[in-house]
């Protein structure tokens, strides 16, 4: 039953991943933006998510934090990051776009934020055929 469970929101669990990644990343644009040199990143996340979920073979993987925690084996992303090329040359050798950054931050937002909707709705429909007529 577990299993069956695991499978059903494996593919959310990525995408969720995914995006959480690429925030971090254009967050670290947006933070470096005044830093000379910094080259902005970033990855293509519709073709890392078809490489993760061609990845799947089992059920979700957790990462421990602690030595505590249950022994899973870990499920880290390892993204292909590639560096922007920027629209204009700056002086000092950053190539952080801020208006593209934001708008590529704002969009991961709001995918994530749907992202996490959806899933709440599968959990919900899920629990709702788990549970018996009344």
């Amino acid at each position: 039953m577990i299993d069956k469970l695991t499978s059903a929101l494996q593919f959310q669990q990525q995408t969720l991943a995914l995006r959480q990644q690429r925030q971090e990343t254009l967050a670290g644009n947006i933070a470096n933006a005044d830093t000379p040199n910094y080259k902005a990143r970033d990855f293509d996340f519709s073709q890392e998510l078809k490489r993760a979920t061609a990845q799947q073979s089992g059920p979700v993987k957790l990462a421990t934090t602690h030595a505590g925690h249950m022994q899973l084996s870990a499920s880290n992303t390892a993204v292909d990051m590639k560096y922007r090329v920027p629209a204009q040359n700056r002086l000092d050798g950053n190539t952080v776009d801020m208006d593209m950054e934001r708008a590529q931050f704002l969009d991961n937002s709001l995918r994530y934020q749907a992202d996490i909707q959806f899933l709440d709705d599968r959990i919900s429909g899920l629990k709702k055929a788990m549970q018996p007529e009344q």
